[in-house]
């Protein structure tokens, strides 16, 4: 993908989700998304991060609540020799999302189908339950353990026990064209590291098949481009020392009013504890 380019998108921050609706006689969308990505856990936020700042325009739609809420700590995440509070963690990790400009939704997808089997390339609907329909061009399902909503696009589940992986080549591509997984639903360790990992990784697959242009997102010092008489890839930046030492300041700040106090939020127990 190194000889590929795209620009960094410019997105402001917000919540507010524009939803799409389908009729299925006249194939009429009010708005067509370039990704829709289900589930905002882990790998569905580093991935949401990536297509977002490659310019696709993504919407994640978050059942709820992530697995990983039902961590006591999160001690194998590197970058925290301490270990961090799970869901203070999410708490940044969404944030980080919405920062690059990624919408989100609240609501659960019931199913998933082509709005055109003929022509993948006219993306898909997804059904919700309550919201009117969406529509994208391509769709990453990074919500473990539900992905029932798979079943009318055929992409090949292997039953694991009580759950269902799906099938997926090295990239996190299915067998459908357009439809990919990440994270644990793709068969991936249940560790988050690795979940962030792979849904950056399915990201890149994604953009590489949007026919996005794409180099890699980086911000690099002022110079580092155009001072060997290169143009600055899109997809990539120069900063000078003010604006880095700006962007540490932000940075900085944000973690310190994110860790200011303890966070009362108690880890989410196992449905099957609760039930007992």
């Amino acid at each position: 993908m190194s000889d590929r380019y795209v620009s960094e998108s410019a997105q402001s921050d917000g919540v507010a989700t524009e939803v799409a609706t389908f009729d299925s006689c006249r194939q009429e969308r009010r708005h067509m998304r370039d990704i829709c990505i289900v589930g905002g856990g882990v790998a569905g936020l580093a991935a949401s991060m990536f297509t977002e700042r490659a310019g696709l325009d993504t919407l994640v739609v978050d059942g709820g609540e992530s697995i990983l809420a039902r961590n006591a700590s999160l001690e194998n995440y590197p970058g925290f020799p301490d270990g961090v509070d799970a869901r203070r963690y999410l708490r940044l990790a969404r944030k980080q999302a919405r920062n690059a400009g990624v919408t989100f939704e609240l609501g659960r997808v019931t199913s998933v189908e082509p709005i055109d089997e003929s022509d993948l390339e006219q993306g898909f609907v997804l059904e919700t339950d309550g919201g009117d329909p969406l529509s994208a061009r391509r769709v990453i399902a990074a919500s473990w353990p539900n992905s029932e909503y798979l079943v009318p696009l055929d992409v090949g589940r292997i039953q694991r026990g009580s759950k269902y992986h799906v099938d997926v080549d090295d990239a996190g591509r299915t067998a459908v064209d357009g439809v990919y997984a990440a994270g644990r639903i793709a068969g991936e360790p249940h560790q988050t590291i690795v979940a962030a990992g792979h849904g950056a990784k399915v990201a890149l697959a994604v953009i590489h098949d949007s026919d996005a242009n794409f180099y890699h997102d980086w911000v690099a010092p002022e110079g580092y481009f155009t001072a060997r008489d290169r143009n600055i890839p899109p997809g990539c930046e120069e900063i000078d020392d003010a604006e880095r030492r700006r962007r540490d300041e932000q940075a900085r700040e944000t973690i310190l009013e994110a860790f200011a106090e303890p966070l009362d939020e108690q880890p989410t127990m196992h449905p099957s504890v609760e039930r007992e």
